[in-house]
């Protein structure tokens, strides 16, 4: 995986980038530029722009005075927040709390990321909070949940971890993040709550088209992104099930 800037839709593109695990493993990451139905751009997530990425964002955006925001959707994810904001100061930066602890000398907008008003700021794009799994976890490395992000104009869903798209045979395909089971908040009732914000995107978003996934790949230019939720959530019964028996 190198870097690079993808067309994935008219109105949506997807940027790929490295993130080595130990060192050397490249499993990938990712940003993604979204034309608004007004004309203005925003960024989801943050990444460094590496030159020739740069040079080719500010062709498609008026050398960046047309970027209008940069939402940061996963609280994890908070390595290029500076960066990025470097590359696009006038920008409006959103984020989580815990990008706000991080980097508390940007210039942050008051909105939380995962707030509700979100959909009401961006009209045009549609974000959802999985519920029943803790959105910011005590442990740094359950990266579970991030606020998801559709597009309905080009049908395109960014997503960083809470789904998985791998290409690799037999072990590969869509699916949850595997630390499902520790992200489950430890109440009654939260498996429940799980199964049913699962359920609602995929009906909500079921005619989505394209899924941007922050690791391994992006799936692109299929017609059952709501099966494929509810299958990803079968396969999942027996995570939910374990979870319940624990309460």
């Amino acid at each position: 995986m190198t870097e690079r800037i993808i067309e994935v839709a008219d109105g949506f593109w997807n940027i790929r980038g490295v993130f080595r695990i130990a060192g050397f493993i490249n499993i990938g990451t990712h940003a993604s530029l979204v034309r608004r139905n007004d004309g203005s751009f925003v960024l989801i997530d943050s990444y460094t722009l590496p030159d020739d990425v740069l040079r080719q964002v500010r062709d498609l955006t008026d050398q960046g005075k047309d970027i209008d925001a940069i939402i940061n959707v996963h609280p994890f994810h908070t390595i290029h927040v500076e960066s990025m904001y470097q590359q696009f100061p006038n920008a409006r930066l959103f984020g989580s709390q815990r990008h706000k602890h991080k980097a508390p000398g940007l210039t942050w907008q008051d909105v939380d990321v995962d707030d509700p008003e979100m959909n009401v700021l961006f009209d045009d794009l549609q974000f959802s909070v999985p519920a029943g799994v803790d959105f910011i976890s005590d442990d740094p490395n359950i990266h579970f949940s991030s606020v998801l992000v559709y597009h309905p104009a080009s049908k395109t869903v960014h997503v960083d971890d809470t789904f998985n798209y791998i290409t690799l045979p037999i072990v590969g395909g869509f699916s949850f993040h595997p630390t499902l089971g520790q992200a489950l908040e430890a109440r009654p009732g939260a498996t429940d709550d799980f199964r049913r914000w699962a359920r609602d995107v995929a009906t909500r978003w079921g005619d989505a088209q394209n899924i941007c996934a922050a690791h391994n790949g992006n799936l692109t230019g299929i017609h059952d992104f709501g099966e494929r939720v509810r299958t990803a959530l079968k396969r999942s019964e027996r995570t939910l099930k374990k979870h319940e028996r624990r309460l």
